[in-house]
């Protein structure tokens, strides 16, 4: 048996995770991810894909993050048939995510048509609902632990990897003729001490290792980020304003009404509304009720199952006239929208009425990838660019430290430590070069192992005549 990789994603970046393994003849696909943030990235979305759709076998899903699945859609438009595996969770997740991807990319070009902001005459989505649906009847499922053959020679198991509800780390195992070899991708790892979530569970040993870096360079310590959290409510209604939230659909906004009935309720912040202002959110939020075996909170904070989603001050707001009726709120409420980066959504539109408004303050509370909109207003930019207009940055910018959904470099040396030998090789992907690079470095030291950071489009033969 050889097997070679091919990096077709999230090498040498953060997004568009695509990784290529040629095993024999078995052409097989770990996640099918959107490229976002910089434009030249988002403009490889639009290129033709690097191996033909038709010739790929299978492809094995991490976790439901639209930079892990969102070009499903596009690549069964150019010829994919095979099967998809996943977790259920993940299924359920993807169902929303990607029609809500599908949906805003035709908003987007329908609102760039009828502005006439596009250098394109009639510009398109890149896939649309319809392309979707045909994502759903090739997706087959399985839960953590099984271990499901996707090939004779070839089988799969699906370990916790925390991040989101059903992420997983993936357990390659190849029967060769001679030997029985291991690849382990991490996928997304989530925090060690997450409220909501259970940590990332241990790999034992690998003969090949995809490793995600995405705090690679850094640390993000939970310190009290409650604590944080109401003096940031606090100041934000103080100065008579509202205040905005981007978060991701899926964790992130469901972490953050935790966070606020908590505090709601023992009067540490006002008794304010809270309005989630995002249909994919309030579709996710009903998966965490139906997943309670996914997480944590039916340990601590349901009763036979009622959720702690349910309170009287969280109000949803699904409908596209609700949340144009939120442009009137001018004080003494909390906003919560996606997308997390700022890259489309609802938050686009908030952002556009809100940006301006000295009294009003955005609340950054995820991790902002290089080129994103919400990188460029946490860094400092003082005028941002949407629907054509140049928008001054007048309003406050906060950051809460702590809330990412990301394992830091020290909860993913912690993860590695697990590891009774080391792997043959380690490929650092999934980070921005200067996290990817630090990160290497850092596990060559520290482990002394074989460390490859790939570049985009690489080619690496990982073994022969097994």
């Amino acid at each position: 048996m050889n097997v070679r990789a091919k990096f077709l994603g999230a090498a040498g970046s953060v997004t568009g995770s695509r990784h290529y393994l040629e095993i024999d003849d078995f052409k097989l696909l770990i996640d099918s991810g959107l490229f976002q943030g910089l434009k030249e990235l988002r403009l490889l979305n639009w290129e033709p894909f690097p191996i033909d759709p038709a010739t790929i076998d299978a492809i094995i899903i991490t976790h439901a993050h639209i930079d892990h699945t969102g070009y499903l859609p596009k690549l069964i438009k150019e010829g994919f048939e095979g099967p998809i595996y996943c977790t259920e969770a993940t299924m359920e997740l993807m169902k929303i995510m990607l029609l809500d991807s599908a949906k805003l990319q035709e908003e987007e070009a329908n609102w760039a048509k009828k502005k006439g902001y596009s250098k394109h005459a009639e510009p398109l989505a890149l896939y649309t609902a319809d392309d979707v649906e045909k994502v759903f009847p090739l997706i087959k499922v399985t839960d953590y632990e099984g271990e499901i053959n996707i090939h004779p020679k070839i089988a799969v198991k699906f370990r916790n990897a925390g991040h989101i509800l059903g992420a997983a780390t993936l357990e390659l195992t190849l029967i060769g003729d001679e030997q029985t070899k291991k690849i382990v991708f991490s996928g997304d790892l989530g925090r060690s001490q997450d409220p909501m979530l259970y940590p990332p569970e241990p790999v034992p040993d690998a003969d090949i290792l995809f490793m995600e870096s995405t705090y690679g360079d850094r640390e993000n310590p939970i310190n009290h980020p409650m604590e944080a959290f109401a003096e940031i409510i606090n100041r934000a209604m103080e100065r008579r304003g509202c205040l905005l939230i981007p978060a991701f659909s899926v964790g992130r906004t469901q972490l953050l009404m935790y966070y606020m009935k908590t505090l709601i309720t023992k009067g540490a912040i006002p008794n304010i509304p809270v309005y989630v202002d995002s249909p994919m959110a309030i579709s996710v939020t009903r998966l965490h009720k139906q997943f309670f075996e996914y997480h944590k909170l039916d340990d601590f904070d349901l009763a036979n199952h009622h959720s702690v989603f349910d309170f009287e001050n969280i109000q949803y707001r699904r409908s596209q006239e609700e949340s144009i009726q939120l442009n009137y709120v001018k004080s003494d409420a909390i906003i919560i929208s996606a997308s997390g980066m700022c890259t489309g959504g609802r938050i686009v539109h908030h952002l556009y009425n809100r940006l301006q408004n000295e009294n009003d303050t955005v609340l950054f509370v995820g991790y902002q990838a290089e080129g994103t909109r919400g990188r460029r207003i946490l860094d400092g930019e003082e005028k941002i660019k949407m629907f054509g207009y140049e928008i001054p940055v007048v309003c406050h910018v906060e950051k809460i430290e702590g809330l990412s959904a990301h394992a830091d470099r020290s909860e993913m040396l912690s993860w590695l430590n697990n590891f009774k030998s080391h792997p043959k090789n380690t490929f650092i992907v999934h980070g921005e070069p200067k996290s990817s690079q630090s990160f290497a470095e850092t596990i060559r030291e520290k482990f002394g192992w074989n460390v490859t950071v790939p570049q985009y489009l690489e080619t690496v033969e990982l073994f022969r005549g097994i």
